[in-house]
């Protein structure tokens, strides 16, 4: 069992050059290849996973500002159907003021007319009364002259 162990030592001293380049071996590792494969590794998650997480916040900041032009494009058209609406009404109420204007004149003209009409309407009466009284003067006249002048002394009941 002594040589079992005297032979297990003997490996064991002979292992340790071994176990001290091996541990040279990985600190070199570490220090040459690790830390330059680490910083790869996170330039490629950078690029890749980093760059899908950059365009996830870029599609997200898209939709916000297509969300917020959609916003001023509702407000632009609310303002524009506004206007819109006000000039309507303002067109309206001048048609309307127009036609109250149109009606109170033809109105006044109507009344006007209408007083000329029964002016003219006074005028004719007048007109005609008198026409009448001279007409009636006349018919009676040339009625009656012929009674008057037989009947007349001079005339002695007989023509002349």
């Amino acid at each position: 069992m002594e040589e079992i162990l005297k032979q297990l030592g003997e490996l064991l001293l002979g292992a340790i050059p071994t176990v001290v380049l091996f541990v040279l071996l990985y600190a070199a590792y570490r220090q040459i290849v690790h830390k330059r494969l680490e910083s790869v590794l996170e330039e490629r998650h950078a690029r890749t996973e980093g760059a899908v997480e950059k365009a996830n916040a870029d599609i997200a900041a898209a939709e916000a500002r297509t969300a917020e032009y959609e916003q001023r494009l509702r407000e632009a058209r609310l303002v524009i159907f506004k206007k819109q609406e006000a000039r309507r009404q303002q067109l309206l109420q001048a048609r309307s003021a127009a036609v109250a204007e149109a009606r109170a004149a033809a109105g006044s003209r109507v009344q006007a007319a209408r007083a000329a009409l029964q002016n003219d309407v006074a005028q004719a009466r007048t007109t005609l009364q008198a026409e009448a009284e001279k007409l009636a003067s006349e018919i009676i006249r040339t009625i009656l002259k012929p009674a008057l002048v037989a009947e007349s002394p001079m005339a002695g009941g007989q023509p002349s």
